[in-house]
């Protein structure tokens, strides 16, 4: 968890540097053998700064993913006007195509089933997204629609990533389509 004010823009840089040493880091290990004293050497940053950041490693790590889940809500909300039912707008496949740099970081954080800390965070805002679109839209099921798609998709991105679903970045972003479609459709 990030514990500095988030308008100092000197701290921003500093949770930048740390984020891109993490990114760095993991992409020459798993998360779990990446050390602070590492990680800081790579920053340019004392141990200490880091620590006035973060509670920890896997709080940098979710907050290095973070942008992930941003990305995520916001692919899964491009189009306009009528969705096509049967295909994803192509801001998620290519949200699905974006994630094999750090796959293997995403699937520390994200467990199957869609839990884990990043699983947790995906949850959470897209849950706020659709309830908010549900809300706009006079929806009477809009908690429900809103935790259902959270759940969802935060599940077959989860299950896509650690291998237990079939298919390309293209054939898994129209599956979820689907299902979310299905699940937005119902009354």
């Amino acid at each position: 968890m990030s514990r500095s004010t988030p308008q100092d823009p000197r701290a921003a840089r500093t949770r930048a540097r740390l984020r891109a040493a993490l990114l760095a880091e993991c992409a020459e290990r798993p998360l779990a053998e990446v050390g602070v004293a590492a990680l800081v050497r790579r920053a340019g940053v004392g141990r200490a700064t880091f620590y006035v950041h973060y509670d920890g490693l896997e709080a940098l790590a979710v907050d290095a993913c973070a942008d992930v889940v941003r990305e995520g809500v916001s692919a899964l909300h491009s189009w306009t006007g009528r969705p096509d039912p049967v295909h994803a707008p192509p801001a998620l496949a290519e949200f699905f195509a974006s994630l094999a740099p750090h796959a293997e970081l995403y699937r520390t954080l994200l467990t199957p089933g869609g839990g884990g800390p990043l699983g947790k965070l995906l949850h959470l805002d897209l849950r706020a997204y659709s309830l908010r679109e549900r809300e706009r839209a006079g929806a009477a099921d809009a908690p429900l629609v809103a935790t259902a798609v959270a759940a969802t998709f935060a599940g077959v991105l989860a299950d896509w990533l650690h291998g237990l679903l079939a298919g390309d970045a293209a054939a898994i972003a129209d599956q979820v389509w689907q299902l979310l479609v299905a699940l937005h459709a119902s009354r």
